[in-house]
């Protein structure tokens, strides 16, 4: 059996995600790139396509990581369907035989007030945010458990108030997500699994997408306030090779990890347009959400025990 690392990468059509599959492949990884979007590949002309549109989708991702001389499978999934997320991991494990990262980068978004986010918006997001995520890391924890050695990457943001203004059906879905890692974090060192470790990681500094595409086609002005994606996968790197005790529970900003924990101090080679320096939207300072009595759990009730699985 190969015993190269194996990551699997939900949400890797395009954007993020397909640099983050592109740059784990180039360090040594299988990578299963896993999304909704397919193609034929070998009918894309030019090739690559641009990554952060319609037309990169997973099977033009795993073809630039075979075309690079690395290994790459390509599995669709709807993160909103628990057959195809068992499928995605079923099929994970078929190919390689492990399965030693996960990275969550799935998403669905609507920023907008609560009057003005209709309901079956708001149930859309909760499915692939919340729900794809908590499905995706049940099914895949065993595997991940396997060796001991385990690790999660969500895209989910810090927790402070100002993320809900304005956007307050998307918070709900994101913030849960970051409550997931906070928690699984606690139930791997409550476990003793020392070697396991889960982290969530959120931009700093906008980064370039298909929705800030968009921004820039009318103004590309707004350039000047976007970073590139290898910034985001350049700290998702960094928190694979970090200790995993350093990084378990951890709410990170891509470029504050990148300062504090990989050295890193000289951040214009990410800068879309030369020589700027791209506005940063997140906070500066923000909240531990530790209390005093952090440690003091009292009587721990277990809904679990004595229960068969539904």
């Amino acid at each position: 059996m190969d015993s190269k690392k194996v990551a699997l990468i939900v949400g890797a059509s395009r954007g993020i995600g397909r640099q983050i599959a592109i740059d784990l492949a180039k360090n040594q990884y299988a990578v299963v790139v896993a999304a909704k979007s397919t193609s034929d590949a070998s009918k894309v002309h030019p090739f690559p396509p641009d990554p952060n549109s319609p037309e990169s989708t997973i099977s033009t991702v795993t073809r630039e990581i075979i075309e690079a001389g690395g290994d790459a499978v390509a599995i669709a999934v709807d993160t909103r369907e628990y057959e195809s997320i068992r499928n995605l991991v079923s099929e994970t494990i078929r190919h390689y035989g492990r399965l030693d990262a996960l990275v969550y980068n799935s998403g669905a978004i609507w920023w907008a007030s609560v009057e003005e986010t209709p309901f079956k918006r708001f149930q859309l997001m909760q499915r692939v945010n919340i729900e794809g995520l908590y499905g995706v890391v049940q099914e895949a924890l065993p595997h991940l458990k396997q060796r001991g050695t385990g690790r999660i990457i969500v895209v989910s943001p810090p927790i402070y108030s100002r993320f809900f203004r304005g956007k307050t059906a998307y918070a709900m879905g994101k913030v849960g997500m970051s409550v997931l890692t906070k928690g699984l974090a606690m139930d791997f060192a409550r476990q003793n699994l020392d070697g396991m470790a889960i982290t969530s990681i959120w931009p700093a500094v906008a980064i370039e997408s298909g929705a800030t595409k968009k921004m820039t086609d009318r103004n590309p002005d707004e350039a000047r306030d976007l970073r590139r994606a290898t910034v985001f996968s350049d700290a998702v790197l960094a928190m694979l090779r970090a200790p995993a005790a350093s990084v378990n529970g951890r709410l990170e900003l891509d470029e504050d990890f990148l300062r504090s924990d990989a050295g890193v101090t000289d951040f214009s080679k990410y800068s879309v347009v030369p020589g700027a320096t791209p506005r940063r939207i997140m906070p500066q300072h923000l909240p531990t959400l530790t209390v005093a009595e952090q440690d003091d759990e009292g009587k721990r009730m277990n809904s679990a025990e004595g229960k068969a699985k539904l």
